[in-house]
């Protein structure tokens, strides 16, 4: 398994209003932009920004970052090997398939397994 990317996770009130403000700071423009569950998101330098009512962005809330891989089984082979607790199996996602784990320790990650569209979207390699 290959890491490709990690973004930090920030919750914001209002994702066009916020996006100027990650615009100043990144220096550049959101790769992608997409909704999924009623939650609006943009990745935009290293940054994954999720916009949304308190009561869709509550159950999400918890996770701490997103790292895209290029293979999203071998996380879950190891996360099983690791004692891990997964929270969302694999399942498709609008940009591939995702999972979320609780590792031990505590720290909790959403995986994403890009698809090759969204990888070239994003400027990651194929």
């Amino acid at each position: 398994m290959t890491v490709l990317a990690t973004f930090a996770r920030v919750h914001v009130d209002d994702l066009d209003t916020a996006l100027p403000v990650f615009r100043a700071l990144t220096g550049g423009e959101p790769r992608l932009r997409f909704t999924h569950r009623g939650i609006e998101l943009a990745v935009i330098g290293g940054f994954l920004l999720l916009a949304g009512p308190p009561e869709v962005l509550a159950p999400v809330r918890a996770t701490q970052a997103t790292v895209v891989v290029d293979a999203l089984d071998a996380v879950l082979e190891r996360a099983a090997r690791e004692g891990a607790e997964i929270l969302a199996p694999p399942r498709a996602a609008p940009t591939g398939r995702n999972l979320v784990v609780r590792h031990r320790g505590g720290a909790v990650i959403e995986y994403v397994e890009f698809d090759a569209a969204t990888r070239a979207a994003a400027g990651l390699p194929g």
